[in-house]
């Protein structure tokens, strides 16, 4: 997960348990809308990855599959070196760092969601619905978030990702990263394997 955020130009701030807080914006920034872009694009090649990593997984013999919830937001924060002379932290403070995290503690496993404020900026590529406005301590306005169901591609299409990992199965197929020529083959696959499910 630190790759992917780092070849994004993502920040890894730091390690909270299982959890990991990742900014855009400094040290360097592309301006608001590239890196909220970037922000997002890092989140969708994480969830990819660990749909790779529960496959690999399962056939090692871990049953439940590991499941990531994500949450980002837009807006403005104080980063810095903060701390004392006997401990300093090159880190993000301010409420809209904590509605992110606000905004992963909402999500399902498996689910990204974003804010209306970073909705702005990459609506263009994405496939999206507002879920019921919520409220939190520091920030005045009422906050709605944006639940990412899908991702659109160059012509605007919505490339529709499917994946689960349960027992006897381990399942994830993202139609825009096929190979055309390889479309029959997997007609097949789906094909038998539905049989099989029907018992025929």
């Amino acid at each position: 997960m630190s790759t992917i955020a780092l070849a994004h130009g993502g920040t890894v701030d730091k390690f909270v348990g299982d959890a990991m807080l990742v900014f855009f914006g400094d040290p360097e920034t592309k301006g608001d809308a590239e890196d909220a872009r970037a922000c997002l694009r890092m989140a969708i090649e994480m969830q990819h990855r660990i749909a790779n990593l529960n496959a690999k997984w399962r056939s090692g013999g871990i049953e439940h599959p590991f499941r990531v919830r994500m949450g980002i937001n837009t807006g403005f924060c104080n980063v810095g070196n903060f701390g004392s002379n006997d401990r300093m932290d090159y880190t993000i403070i301010g409420a809209e760092a904590n509605l992110a995290a606000r905004l992963q503690s909402i999500a399902e496993p498996g689910q990204i969601i974003i804010s209306y404020e970073t909705y702005v900026f990459v609506r263009d590529t994405i496939v999206a619905r507002a879920l019921p406005p919520i409220t939190m301590k520091g920030i005045s306005r009422e906050v709605i978030p944006y639940l990412v169901s899908g991702v659109l591609d160059a012509s605007g299409k919505n490339v529709q990702v499917f994946s689960e990992h349960i027992t006897g199965l381990d399942f994830y197929f993202n139609a825009s990263m096929i190979d055309s020529s390889k479309a029959p083959h997997i007609r097949e696959l789906l094909r038998d394997a539905l049989k099989a499910l029907d018992g025929s």
